[in-house]
């Protein structure tokens, strides 16, 4: 069994980030999220793993290499341009062979990973398998209508009128059937070979598709409220370690990891959190949620509930929380500027002004 991962795709939610980086190189607890997918599919078993990659291909193959430092044999599959899921699957066609495949969406997050799910698959083999979990909104999502019995009867891509909460987790797994229902499609209105239309495809050819609804954690992580919330799920699991240097001044609470190289001056850090290599930390309190990726300085400040990417700095600037905070980034306070009102008032005006 072989692993299709999707890396290509231009990741218009995550900018400004991604104007300069891969949305699949985003980290999350200071890794980036195709990491956890490629780890995941390692675990699983499967060692062959085809990675489509588009614009942002050399940075990628910078990150990834040959895939030896997950276990993995990584070949790269180039896309031209993001023509849809089912394209992928089209491209990859002389990579795939005649073998089934888990395609796995790279800028995707899975709680526990996919190793039973593959296990159930290669047990049973269905034509194809989904992965489906309850949304509040399911506009934004590929959508699943299930019978009375539980049996997918059909999908929808991004429906303005869903039939069901059911949104398809971007995990999939395939025996080479797909491959014809992929050459039978045509593109949508969007101009895209969607998968979901191959799946219905072979839907209406009576093949046997079957549906796995998950209730673990998955996240799409497209945006930036997403990528601050797998950030938060990630960390909650860590494990306190302190291989840095933290002074006397200093104070770090509960779940907190300093890796080697990074100072902790005169501040407080209260976890679950983790401050990078290199990184310095100086009359500073870094509150819960938060990653500071390697070789940053935060000085005179307050951070919560962020992500910091390497190489950047906060200095002198309050409070901060909430954020994504890209590469190379200074944040500074502003100089300060006369302040003044300017009126134009009636006759007879009572103003109240706040000094």
């Amino acid at each position: 069994m072989k692993a299709l991962v999707l890396s290509g795709g231009a990741g218009t939610r995550l900018r400004p980030i991604t104007h300069t980086s891969a949305k699949q190189l985003v980290p999350v607890a200071n890794k980036a999220v195709l990491f956890y997918g490629l780890e995941s599919i390692a675990a699983a078993g499967i060692t062959e793993v085809g990675v489509v990659v588009g614009d942002t291909a050399p940075e990628i193959q910078d990150a990834v290499g040959d895939g030896s430092k997950f276990g993995l044999e990584i070949t790269y599959i180039p896309q031209e341009r993001p023509l849809g899921l089912a394209h992928a699957v089209l491209i990859a066609r002389d990579y795939l062979g005649d073998d089934d495949f888990v395609m796995y969406l790279g800028d995707n997050f899975i709680v526990g990973g996919i190793a039973g799910l593959v296990d159930e698959f290669r047990t049973n083999r269905p034509d194809a398998q989904i992965l489906l979990t309850r949304v509040p909104d399911p506009r934004a999502f590929g959508v699943a209508e299930l019978d009375d019995t539980g049996q997918v009867v059909g999908l929808e891509e991004k429906p303005e009128h869903p039939k069901s909460d059911l949104a398809l987790v971007g995990v999939y797994l395939f025996t080479p059937l797909i491959h014809d229902a992929v050459r039978a499609i045509t593109p949508s209105w969007r101009g895209e070979l969607e998968i979901t239309h191959a799946i219905q495809h072979l839907i209406d050819a009576r093949a046997d598709v079957r549906c796995t609804v998950i209730k673990g954690y998955w996240k799409d992580t497209g945006n930036v409220a997403d990528m601050l919330e797998v950030n938060r799920t990630v960390l909650e699991g860590l494990t306190r370690r302190i291989d840095g240097e933290v002074d006397d001044a200093s104070e770090t609470v509960g779940r907190v990891v300093v890796e080697e190289g990074a100072r902790i001056v005169n501040s407080r850090i209260v976890g679950p959190a983790v401050v990078g290599a290199g990184t310095v930390v100086e009359d500073s309190y870094v509150g819960p949620f938060t990653s500071i990726a390697q070789n940053c300085r935060i000085s005179d400040s307050e951070l919560e509930f962020s992500i910091v990417l390497r190489d950047s700095s906060i200095q002198g600037v309050g409070r901060i929380e909430s954020s994504l905070i890209g590469r190379h980034v200074e944040v500074t306070p502003a100089p300060s500027v006369p302040s003044a009102h300017r009126l134009v008032l009636g006759d007879h005006s009572k103003v109240q002004i706040h000094t």
